[in-house]
């Protein structure tokens, strides 16, 4: 679709700066890493992963939004048989996609070899909007790789995967920033949508909790699938995020691109 990319890129940018600085006025925990040298590693790491996707242009020409359009001309994927109403496919098409990414979270943590790529994510030892973009290029190429398989599996509209990466990616900035909601708004909305107190629980240092909360958009199938924790064990001030063996090392890019190919660090 014509302006797709300014559209999302001003959506996001004007997401992380209302974040950000609610970030700054109403912090939900006190930060134990320099933000700035984080920031670096975490912004670092989002480039790159934009030029691992254009690499990957390069053998599928036709990423997510492009592969609508194919789908459409080649009469493939599921919504191009049944020939649906447009905003029951659009509806349809954004619960298929955001029950994907969670089944496709909740993978990388019990696939090792998925687990070594994802882990470069949970090892931020601070959670803030920028961890949002901090994963490794190889996790994001794969990720896209499956958005393009689904866009062939059901034909959805190009307008409702642009939504729907409106969505995961607004909510991702949003579930991960370091934001005190009310309790009682965190409570109602966390029915519905994520909330940075619920995705904290996921990026527990302890095993149980870390395997809890996959979802990054709704909440819906957490609770469905027996892998919502509401809480902390520790509390979220007292409750420590990241992997346990961790360091400073984290926040260094280098390292962070390292770490799926090394033996666990000590």
């Amino acid at each position: 679709m014509e302006h797709e990319v300014l559209i999302r890129l001003s959506v996001f940018f004007g997401l992380f700066i209302l974040l950000a600085t609610a970030e700054h006025l109403v912090p939900r925990r006190t930060p134990t890493e320099s933000r700035p040298r984080r920031w670096r590693t975490n912004w670092g790491m989002s480039l790159l992963n934009t030029g691992a996707l254009r690499l990957l242009a390069l053998a599928l020409p036709a990423l997510a939004v492009g592969a609508t359009l194919d789908a459409a001309t080649l009469g493939w994927g599921l919504f191009h048989i049944l020939d649906w109403p447009s905003w029951v496919e659009l509806l349809l098409a954004i619960l298929i996609f955001d029950f994907a990414i969670w089944l496709q979270h909740l993978v990388t943590h019990k696939v090792p070899l998925l687990w070594r790529l994802h882990q470069v994510h949970h090892a931020d030892r601070d959670m803030d909007v920028t961890t949002a973009i901090r994963f490794h290029p190889i996790e994001i190429a794969l990720s896209m790789v499956l958005k393009i398989g689904l866009v062939y599996l059901i034909g959805p509209s190009a307008l409702a995967i642009i939504l729907f990466e409106i969505l995961l990616n607004g909510t991702a900035m949003f579930n991960h920033s370091n934001i005190r909601l009310p309790l009682g708004f965190d409570a109602v909305l966390r029915r519905i949508l994520v909330t940075p107190d619920m995705h904290r629980v996921h990026h527990s240092v302890h095993r149980q909790e870390h395997d809890s909360n996959y979802g990054f958009s709704l909440s819906i199938w957490d609770r469905a699938f027996g892998t919502y924790i509401p809480q902390p064990a520790a509390g979220h001030e007292g409750m420590t995020t990241g992997l346990r063996w961790q360091d400073e090392r984290p926040a260094r890019l280098g390292w962070s691109l390292a770490l799926p190919f090394m033996r666990k660090p000590k």
